[in-house]
C-alpha cells in the first residue's frame, strides 16, 4: 500500500545562481564580482534572514533582484516570482516598465537609510499617497489619506493624524524608518525585502517594528526578506537563516540550528562577536579630579512646531563627563538624546540652562574660543551617507580636519590617513574612493576614523555602532576602547543597543521624554535598574537565542 505525499508548495521566491559584477573605472580597471552564485528559496509566510559583514553581498543582491544597481552592474543567473493568482516572473532583465509595476506592489523594500529613500521636498503623508495611487487603481484621494494615516498607526507612530503633514526632516531616525515600514505595507506585498529595518530604531520601537511584520506574515501570508547584521533580531524573527561571504553563501540553515550548531567556520565566527547584556567588571579610566570634558547643567531645549506649539525636547538635564570617561545615553526615538549630542557640539539652540565644552561654554564665551573648543571636539553622526561629503574621496574626508586644523599635508598627511583607514579596518587603498562606492557599514568607519583624526579630547558618537555587523563591530568597540585608554578621551555614547553600551560605558544615563529618569554605574543601571522604563527597555532587547526569545515573547503574550 502506497501513500501519496502532497508536492511542496512552490517558492514565492526561487533565486538560482545570481551573479552581480560591477565595471569599475569605465573598464580601465577590473571588474568587481560583489555577488557569485547566489542561491535560496524563499517559502510563502517564511522569514529569510540574509546575514553578513558588511560588503559580503547581502545588500547587493536584494537590490539586484528589484533593479535597483546602477548603470554599471551585470546581473545573470534567475530570480523567479510567483505568487497566489500571479504568473511566474522573472525578475533578471526584466524591461523598466514591467519593475516598477512589480516594486511596490508584489515586492517592497525597506531601505537602510530612511533619510535618503524619503524625500525631503514632500510631506510623508504626500509620499504615502503616491504608492497607494501607483499601484491601486482607482483609490481617491481620501481614501489613500485615510489609508496612510492607518499604516501610520499600524507601526506606532505617534499623532499620525499629526505626523502624516510632517516633512522628513522634522522626525527623529528611528520616526523615519518606521514611515518607510508603512510605505513598504501599503499594498500588502507577496514578498517584503527588508534591509536593517530595525538599524536605526531602539530597543522597544524596534519590538513593536518586528511584531508589525510577524502580524503582517499571518495576516498576508508575505514573505521576507530579512537583511540584517543584528543577531538578535534574527533569533527573534527568522525562521531559516543565509549567511553570505565575500559575495558567496557559506552556510544556510534553520535558524535554531544556526545558532546552536553552526557548520561553517565564520559563522561560528560571527556569532561569537555578538556583544550581550552581562559584560565583566572592569575599572574605569575616569579622572574625577579634573574639570569634566562635558557638563551640562539643567539644560532645557524647546522648539515651536508648524501649528505653533512649544516641544520641549530637553527638560531640565544635568549631566556630567570626565575625561577618560565613557557615558552611555540610552532611550527610545524622540526622548532627546540626540538632541542633547547636538546641544554639546554646539548644533542646537539652547533655550536655558548650560553646556560647557571642554572649559568652554558655549553661547556664552567668545567666538573665537568656541571655535578653538571645537577642533578637541569629535563627532561620530548616526547617518554617515548624510555627514560624507559626496564629492570628496574617503581619504578627503578623513585629511581635511588634519589639513585645516593640524596643517598636514603631503607625505605626513598620507601617512596619517593611511593608518587611520587602516585602524578601523579599511585598506589604506581605498583612500581614492567615494562614499557611495562603499556599504553602509564602511562608511561609518570613514565616519569614526575622520572623528578621531585630531585625537579629540570629547568624543560625541551618535549611534556609531548601529550601522556595523557584528564581527565589524567588535572590532570597533575595540577600537574605541584601545584609542580611549591611549588619549583618555571623554566620550558622550548615545546608542540604543544596551549590549553594545554594557561593552564600552562606565556610566549609563537613561532618557525618557526629554528628562533623564536614571544615571548611575553601568552594571548598577543594566543589573538592577531603579526606574521602570529603563526596566522596559531591558525586557524588549533582543538576545541571540532563538528558544530564549520564543520565551520572552510567549511570556508578553500571557501577561
Amino acid at each position: 500500500m502506497t501513500t501519496d505525499t502532497a508536492p511542496a508548495p512552490a517558492p514565492v521566491l526561487r533565486v538560482r545562481d545570481l551573479t552581480v559584477t560591477f565595471r569599475v573605472d569605465r573598464g580601465r580597471s577590473p571588474d568587481v564580482q560583489a555577488v557569485r552564485g547566489v542561491s535560496f528559496d524563499l517559502a510563502a509566510g517564511e522569514v529569510l534572514a540574509v546575514v553578513g559583514e558588511s560588503g559580503s553581498g547581502k545588500s547587493v543582491s536584494s537590490l539586484a533582484l528589484l533593479g535597483l544597481l546602477p548603470g554599471n552592474a551585470t546581473v545573470t543567473g534567475s530570480a523567479v516570482l510567483s505568487g497566489p493568482g500571479h504568473d511566474a516572473t522573472e525578475l533578471v532583465g526584466l524591461d523598466r516598465r514591467a519593475l516598477a509595476d512589480v516594486r511596490g506592489r508584489r515586492v517592497a523594500m525597506i531601505f537602510q537609510d530612511p533619510s535618503n529613500a524619503l524625500d525631503p521636498v514632500f510631506t510623508i503623508g504626500s509620499q504615502l499617497r503616491e504608492t497607494l495611487r501607483r499601484h491601486v487603481p482607482g483609490m481617491t484621494r481620501r481614501a489613500a489619506d485615510e489609508r496612510a494615516v492607518e499604516l501610520l498607526r499600524t507601526v506606532e507612530l505617534p499623532d499620525p493624524e499629526q505626523r502624516v503633514r510632517f516633512y522628513p526632516h522634522q522626525l527623529s531616525g528611528g520616526q523615519a524608518q518606521r514611515v518607510m515600514i508603512a510605505m513598504a505595507l501599503a499594498c500588502d506585498p507577496e514578498v517584503l525585502v527588508a534591509d536593517e529595518p530595525t538599524t536605526a530604531l531602539d530597543v522597544t520601537v524596534q519590538q513593536e517594528v518586528l511584531e508589525v511584520l510577524r502580524r503582517l506574515r499571518a495576516r498576508t501570508g508575505a514573505a521576507v526578506v530579512l537583511i540584517t547584521h543584528d543577531m538578535g533580531v534574527v533569533a527573534d524573527l527568522a525562521d531559516r537563516v543565509v549567511v553570505m561571504r565575500d559575495g558567496e553563501v557559506v552556510e544556510t540553515a534553520a535558524v535554531t540550528d544556526l545558532f546552536a550548531t553552526p557548520r561553517a567556520e565564520y559563522t561560528r565566527t560571527l556569532l561569537a562577536a555578538v556583544p550581550r547584556v552581562g559584560a565583566p567588571e572592569r575599572p574605569s579610566t575616569a579622572d574625577v579630579r579634573e574639570r569634566p570634558a562635558l557638563n551640562v547643567e539643567d539644560l532645557v531645549v524647546e522648539y515651536r512646531n508648524r501649528r505653533g506649539r512649544v516641544v520641549r525636547a530637553v527638560d531640565g538635564v544635568t549631566l556630567r563627563v570626565q575625561p577618560g570617561e565613557m557615558v552611555a545615553l540610552v532611550g527610545e526615538s524622540g526622548s532627546g538624546k540626540s538632541t542633547l549630542g547636538r546641544c554639546a557640539l554646539g548644533l542646537a539652540p539652547l533655550t536655558s540652562g548650560s553646556v560647557e565644552v571642554v572649559g568652554t561654554r558655549l553661547g556664552r564665551d567668545t567666538p573665537r574660543a568656541v571655535r578653538a573648543a571645537r577642533t578637541r571636539v569629535g563627532v561620530v553622526f548616526q547617518n554617515p551617507t548624510a555627514s560624507l561629503n559626496p564629492r570628496y574621496t574617503i581619504g578627503e574626508s578623513v585629511a581635511e580636519p588634519l589639513r585645516v586644523h593640524a596643517g598636514l599635508k603631503g607625505d605626513a598627511l598620507r601617512t596619517r590617513v593611511t593608518a587611520l583607514l587602516d585602524g578601523v579596518e579599511l585598506p589604506g587603498a581605498w583612500a581614492s574612493r567615494y562614499p557611495h562606492e562603499l556599504s553602509g557599514g564602511q562608511r561609518q568607519r570613514v565616519s569614526i576614523a575622520r572623528a578621531i583624526a585630531l585625537d579629540p579630547e570629547l568624543l560625541i558618537a551618535d549611534e556609531p555602532t548601529s550601522a556595523l555587523d557584528v564581527s565589524v563591530q567588535a572590532t570597533v568597540l575595540e577600537l574605541f576602547r584601545s584609542i580611549q585608554q591611549r588619549l583618555r578621551f571623554a566620550c558622550l555614547f548615545i546608542s540604543h543597543d544596551l549590549a553594545v553600551v554594557d561593552e564600552l560605558a562606565d556610566r549609563v544615563a537613561v532618557m525618557h521624554r526629554g528628562r533623564l529618569v536614571e544615571v548611575g554605574e553601568r552594571s548598577r543601571v543594566l543589573r538592577s535598574p531603579d526606574h521602570a522604563y529603563t526596566q522596559r527597555l531591558l525586557e524588549a532587547a533582543p538576545v541571540p537565542d532563538p528558544a530564549q526569545q520564543a520565551a520572552r515573547r510567549a511570556a508578553r503574550l500571557a501577561s
